[in-house]
């Protein structure tokens, strides 16, 4: 491994006090010489103890090569393009605040970007950490609702129209140049549960052909909270799902619009066949909950 490609992990954060410290803690144990990383933590207007937490952090480790910064422009995207433009390194990777990555993590980032000098991306294996346990009616196909990814374990390029996931990527920094950085008007603002900023984002390099792999090795362990289980956080969610891809569609053309719509009423089709599955093989909550996350998402992107 040569010494010359260096990274910037950005973490975006917002009233996440509860979590943030573990994050922070599991990039200090990197295997990764720390003269080849720095990590920007991104305050994003967070209300809770965030902040005396991260300064904290600071100053309890002064040999790591760490920075906190606050972006007041409220949004996840305003605060991903603050890391972009404060980061020094050659491949920017995002990590979530409630993610925590293995320690040979950034190694494996470090890795395969020497190794693969044509991709433009990649993200990570992430496997989800549940509070307590992962429920019942939640399905394979729902699992993604957790930032979950998990394709195997041989690097591959993401199939079309899948992509990295903000829990767990990496981007080369002159990408960003030459395509643009994340769309402010998607992408969470403050605890609004939108998204799609990572859909326009990857779908722009796609379109350009640009290669965007799967990295097995660069594994994150993703906390979900109990209070992301209920029923409303998850109403919620689909109907953000929904209303964000209204919004990216729409930004596009018409067009792109109305492939959207037509692309729900196959996902529509192929809910029916699994609900059928599913009561078959006796799973009935899994069956109604993948109904109503379809009929949720379809709210979202209709009205």
């Amino acid at each position: 491994m040569n010494e010359s490609l260096k990274l910037s992990v950005v973490i975006c954060t917002y009233n996440r006090s509860d979590c943030i410290l573990d994050a922070l803690h599991s990039l200090v144990r990197q295997t990764l010489p720390r003269n080849r990383f720095e990590v920007l933590l991104i305050n994003n207007n967070s209300a809770d103890a965030t902040e005396s937490l991260c300064k904290n952090f600071a100053q309890q480790t002064p040999a790591f090569n760490y920075r906190y910064i606050v972006e007041t422009r409220q949004g996840l995207s305003h605060a991903r393009n603050r890391g972009i433009a404060e980061a020094a390194g050659d491949v920017i990777v995002f990590m979530d605040d409630d993610a925590v990555a293995e320690p040979d993590y950034l190694e494996k980032m470090v890795a395969f970007f020497e190794q693969t000098p044509g991709a433009a991306a990649c993200g990570g294996r992430i496997y989800p950490r549940f509070e307590s346990r992962r429920p019942r009616w939640m399905s394979h196909f729902l699992l993604s609702l957790t930032s979950s990814i998990d394709l195997g374990n041989k690097v591959c390029v993401f199939r079309r129209r899948q992509f990295p996931v903000g829990a767990n990527m990496a981007v080369r920094r002159d990408i960003f140049n030459q395509y643009g950085k994340f769309n402010p008007d998607l992408g969470r603002k403050g605890n609004s549960l939108d998204g799609a900023e990572e859909k326009d984002f990857f779908y722009r390099l796609m379109a350009a052909r640009e290669k965007i792999y799967y990295v097995p090795g660069a594994i994150v362990h993703h906390y979900v909270p109990d209070r992301r289980l209920t029923f409303d956080f998850f109403r919620r969610q689909a109907l953000g799902i929904g209303k964000s891809e209204r919004i990216r569609a729409k930004s596009v053309s018409a067009a792109e619009y109305v492939k959207s719509i037509i692309r729900e009423g196959f996902k529509w089709g192929v809910s029916v066949v699994l609900l059928l599955f599913y009561l078959l093989t006796l799973r009935p909550a899994k069956a109604v909950r993948l109904l109503v996350f379809r009929w949720y998402v379809s709210k979202g992107l209709l009205f």
